[in-house]
């Protein structure tokens, strides 16, 4: 059973923990710009935390963009054969979410490896906004919320052959009989 890294960003607080664990863990050292997990934080308004994290795609662009093949699927996971790279950074640029990362110090690019299927930003992040679920349950959580959002919803307006209409739900208690 394949696994996702995946954000829950309402639950971030920014505190970059896992940045400091990955870049211990594959470099040794505390520099977090040497992690492979980068917390983006916007603001004054509205304030956003959201960790960018490698999505491991099923048609990894940065794959596709490697010219050497230095990028290769192993058990899900897109691994950066550093023997083959040439440093040319197409991964990098091929990335739509911006999860692959470049460092003056490094080589190579900077690319998640999953921790070999434990990932230490899981493991210790304090607030449980980094997870890995098992890829059939990817999606639920945005389903419930769909689900939950309708239930605070009064009316609804919607077009019905280019005519406007509006559906509304009696509220609790007020209902009209």
């Amino acid at each position: 059973m394949s696994k996702k890294l995946t954000v829950i960003p309402e639950k971030c607080s920014g505190c970059k923990t896992c940045e400091m664990v990955c870049a211990i863990k594959h470099f040794g050292v505390t520099n977090p710009k040497k992690s492979a997990v980068r917390v983006l934080i916007t603001y004054p308004h509205p304030v956003v935390r959201m960790p960018i994290v490698c999505s491991q795609c099923k048609k990894a662009p940065c794959e596709d963009a490697c010219p050497v093949g230095a990028l290769s699927r192993n058990d899900g996971v897109v691994h950066l054969d550093e023997d083959v790279c040439i440093s040319c950074y197409r991964c990098i640029e091929a990335c739509p979410f911006g999860a692959v990362f470049a460092h003056d110090d490094c080589t190579f690019p900077i690319k998640c490896d999953m921790c070999d299927g434990s990932p230490e930003c899981v493991k210790h992040c304090p607030k449980s906004a980094l997870l890995l679920l098992p890829e059939y349950s990817l999606g639920s959580a945005n389903r419930l919320n769909n689900v939950l959002s309708y239930t605070q919803m009064k009316e609804i307006a919607y077009s019905d052959a280019g005519e406007e209409k509006t559906i509304r739900y009696a509220e609790i208690g007020k209902e009209e009989l």
